[in-house]
């Protein structure tokens, strides 16, 4: 990742698999982007929850 000069558009964007809002690279996921799947613990719990009923 370049170093930020400012310009947010210029930052990757990925999208919540669970609510499919877009998320935007942010300086505490730096190390972890490749794995950030979720723009909240929220979703991720809800994601959970459906695999779980998806199975029974």
């Amino acid at each position: 990742m370049t170093e930020f000069k400012g310009n947010k558009k210029a930052l990757p964007v990925r999208y919540c698999k669970c609510c499919k809002k877009p998320m935007t690279w942010r300086k505490k996921w730096e190390t972890c982007w490749d794995d950030v799947q979720y723009c909240s613990e929220r979703c991720r719990r809800q994601r959970k929850q459906q695999v779980v009923s998806n199975a029974e």
